[in-house]
């Protein structure tokens, strides 16, 4: 154990949270994501994994990870729309939006495919033992300010 460090964040994800730079994107998916198709494709190669649900996941990581608030054109907080019904916002993305905005963010939902297309972008995936659907995100890496 670490002191100050969120008990569910191992040594794996710990390295590659720090390995990551400034606006470097990270996902957070649930268990139907298709995580390791899409992590091969990721600039890490590989997903991580954390037997937890998605909001427990996201409370941990952004105990540790800043997120980028700094480019407006690119949102630092996407999820996944809801197939036929882009306008519904699933559960999992309603607790997911306080503990995001709490990070300085908003969550933008955009549609299935451009999530995965945007997934395969990113430096690592993390899938979790979520069961709600939609319980898929994408976070940019910020910045942590000199004291």
């Amino acid at each position: 154990m670490l002191k100050g460090i969120h008990p569910l964040l191992n040594a794996d994800i710990l390295h590659a949270l720090a390995s990551m730079g400034h606006g470097d994107r990270l996902v957070i998916c649930d268990a139907n994501f298709p995580s390791a198709a899409v992590a091969a494709e990721s600039v890490l190669g590989h997903h991580l994994e954390m037997s937890v649900d998605a909001i427990s996941a996201l409370e941990a990581i952004l105990s540790v990870f800043p997120v980028d608030t700094f480019d407006v054109d690119i949102p630092p907080a996407c999820g996944m729309q809801v197939v036929g019904a882009p306008d519904e916002i699933p559960e999992v993305v309603q607790l997911a939006d306080p503990i995001i905005k709490n990070a300085g963010a908003n969550i933008e939902l955009i549609e299935r495919h451009a999530f995965y297309a945007s997934a395969k972008q990113t430096y690592v995936v993390i899938r979790t033992t979520e069961t709600r659907f939609y319980g898929n995100f994408i976070l940019r890496k910020g910045v942590v300010w000199p004291k």
